[in-house]
C-alpha cells in the first residue's frame, strides 16, 4: 500500500513544540559550544546564525511545504509529489536518503540518551566534590562496564518507542509540550545561576567577542553544518512532521519561530558551558 494519511497537530503550538524538539539537540547543546569556542566565538556565531536564518531556514520551509504537500512519509511524500509533476519517481530515493541518515543518527542519539539517563540517576545521588579529573574517571569507569552501558541504551529506546507508539496527539504532543517549556526553563535557571556566583562576563566576552583569525576554511565549513544539523534538516524527521500540518497553518511564519529558538537554545547552551568552563570570579 503507498502509505496512508496522517493525523495532524491539534494546534499550532504543539507543531512548534514538536518541530523545535526535534532541531534541538546534541547540535544545540553540545556541538554548538564546543565548535564556538573552537571558531573563533562571536565570529562563529555570526556565521552560524547567517546561515541558520539565510539557507536552513528556506530548507525547512521547503522540507515543511513538500511534507504538507504529500501528507505522506517521505519516500511516498516524494514519489507522489513527482507523479503529479511529471516527473521520475526515483525521486523517492531522497525520501529513502533522509529515512537511512535518521536510523544513522539515532543510532548514536540513543547511546548518549542512554548515558543521560543513567547521569540522571548519578546526579540523584549526589556529585558533591567532583572536580574535572572525577568526572572524567566517573565517566570512563561507565561507559567501560560492559552492562550499565546497554541497559540505559534499551531504556532510553523504551521510553522513545513508547511515546511515538502513542501517535501525534496521544503521544509526540503530550510529550514535546511538557518536555520542551522544561529544557528552556533549565536553560533559563543555568544562566541565572551562572550570572549570580561569577565568570559570567567572561562566559559572554569569549561566546561573543569575534576573533576573525581562528575562523578558517573548515570552521566555516563546520558552521554551515552545524546549521543543517541542528535545524534537522534532509533526515526526513521535518518532512514528516510537515505532513500533520493543518492547512492554515503559516509555514514561514512557523520556520522562522522554529529557526529562532533553536538558535536561542544554542546559545543559552554556550552561555551556560562556558561558565562552568571558566574560573569563578
Amino acid at each position: 500500500m503507498a502509505g496512508t494519511q496522517h493525523a495532524q497537530w491539534s494546534s499550532r503550538w504543539a507543531f512548534i513544540m514538536a518541530a523545535v524538539g526535534s532541531a534541538v539537540g546534541l547540535g544545540n547543546i553540545w556541538k554548538f559550544p564546543y565548535e564556538a569556542g573552537e571558531g573563533g566565538g562571536g565570529a562563529f556565531v555570526l556565521l552560524y546564525l547567517l546561515f541558520v536564518f539565510i539557507i536552513g531556514t528556506p530548507c525547512l520551509i521547503a522540507e515543511l511545504s513538500l511534507g504538507r504537500r504529500g501528507q505522506k512519509n517521505p519516500v511516498y511524500t516524494m514519489k507522489s509529489i513527482a507523479t503529479e509533476e511529471g516527473r521520475s519517481t526515483m525521486w523517492g530515493l531522497l525520501g529513502w536518503s533522509g529515512i537511512v541518515g535518521a536510523f544513522i543518527i539515532i543510532s548514536f542519539y540513543s547511546l548518549v540518551g542512554g548515558w543521560v539517563l543513567a547521569y540522571i540517576v548519578k546526579a540523584a545521588m549526589g556529585f558533591g566534590g567532583f572536580d574535572a579529573a572525577k568526572s572524567t574517571e566517573t565517566f570512563l569507569t561507565f561507559i567501560a562496564d560492559p552492562v550499565q552501558p546497554i541497559v540505559a541504551h534499551f531504556a532510553f529506546m523504551a521510553i522513545t518507542v513508547g511515546i511515538v507508539a502513542r501517535g501525534v496527539q496521544g503521544g509526540l504532543e503530550k510529550a514535546v509540550t511538557v518536555l520542551m517549556p522544561a529544557l528552556f526553563a533549565i536553560l533559563v535557571m543555568l544562566m541565572i545561576y551562572s550570572a549570580v556566583t561569577g565568570a559570567f562576563g567572561e562566559a559572554l566576552n569569549f561566546l561573543f567577542r569575534p576573533n576573525f583569525h581562528a575562523l578558517t576554511g573548515d570552521k566555516i565549513l563546520n558552521a554551515l553544518g552545524l546549521s543543517f544539523f541542528s535545524l534537522s534538516l534532509a533526515m526526513g524527521s521535518i518532512m514528516t512532521y510537515g505532513s500533520y500540518l493543518p492547512k492554515d497553518v503559516n509555514i514561514p511564519k512557523s520556520a522562522i519561530t522554529i529557526a529562532g529558538a533553536d538558535s536561542a537554545v544554542a546559545l543559552m547552551a554556550g552561555l551556560a558551558i562556558f561558565r562552568s568552563c571558566l574560573p569563578m570570579a
